[in-house]
């Protein structure tokens, strides 16, 4: 790779009522830009158990580049329930293996040649991986061509205003949905204000590139410091909607990275997520979309 873009934090396995599927934020991300034509790496860390092995052993069957480092802790798990409108609630598991991913050399020089990173909330609950994460991105370069997205993905109890604003601090694209964005204007005083205001004031106030706002089914927005695209969900038959946001953010990104406008790269972002709820899990082939 003469660039990296990584998806930095959990690697785990989705539990779903079907069965078990590969999942994780960070992971989905890299899964999907590959998919779009890039050389895209997944930073994780996995037990040594059958669990993290089989993680390993298909990250290298579909040619997704990883970094999976072995700890002593179990690989990470999901119990995922889905409602009648594919909605999924989750049960997440503490004290596993992306808990502990530790700053090491190699992930260094990973950084110090990385254009694109993408990290969540949840893998910053642990001091140690939330160490590792920020370490990461403060050393990727501060250039145009850099994007530091931050995929917030609120879960459970893990997360704090603290680690929401050091994110922010450290980030250029900032992905959240509706839900989040009611817990994010609580948290930063912005309740009198509309959605779109809170949006433009989080631009403004952490110096955004963009802001994509996803509400489900009311559609989709994404935001610049002068521009404001936004389009409809396109009514699909949901199979779930695990790991939507994740191909959503994909979609844009390597969109952008292509030289399209945004206009462009919110549609294919659009179509791109709408396919994966019609499929199930988190990590779905979609190479052939189109916008």
């Amino acid at each position: 790779m003469d660039r990296y873009i990584v998806g930095i934090g959990d690697a785990l396995w989705d539990c779903l009522p079907e069965g078990r599927k590969i999942g994780g934020a960070p992971a989905n991300f890299a899964y999907y830009m590959m998919q779009f034509g890039f050389d895209s790496l997944a930073v994780s860390a996995v037990g040594d158990d059958d669990l993290g092995r089989e993680i390993r052993e298909t990250f290298e069957r579909i040619g997704l580049n990883h970094i999976l480092e072995i700890t002593e802790y179990p690989t990470g798990t999901v119990t995922i329930d889905v409602d009648e409108n594919g909605i999924p609630t989750y049960d997440i598991k503490e004290n596993v293996a992306y808990d502990y991913l530790t700053y090491t050399p190699q992930l260094e020089e990973i950084a110090g040649r990385c254009n694109v990173v993408c990290f969540g909330s949840m893998t910053q609950r642990n001091p140690v991986s939330r160490k590792t994460i920020r370490k990461f991105i403060e050393a990727v370069p501060q250039t145009e061509e850099t994007y530091k997205v931050f995929d917030i993905n609120l879960r459970q109890n893990f997360y704090d205003k603290e680690i929401i604003s050091e994110s922010l601090r450290l980030c250029n694209v900032f992905k959240i949905n509706d839900e989040e964005l009611v817990v994010v204007k609580h948290m930063f005083g912005y309740e009198g204000k509309s959605d779109h205001e809170a949006c433009m004031s989080l631009i403004k106030e952490w110096g955004l590139k963009f802001l994509i706002l996803t509400c489900g089914v009311n559609g989709s927005h994404v935001f610049t410091e002068n521009e404001h695209s936004f389009m409809d969900t396109p009514k699909v038959e949901v199979a779930d909607t695990v790991g939507a946001g994740d191909s959503f953010i994909s979609a844009f990104m390597a969109t952008i990275l292509k030289g399209k406008s945004v206009r462009e790269a919110h549609a294919m972002a659009v179509n791109v997520s709408a396919y994966v709820c019609t499929q199930l899990g988190a990590m779905v082939e979609c190479h052939e979309i189109d916008a």
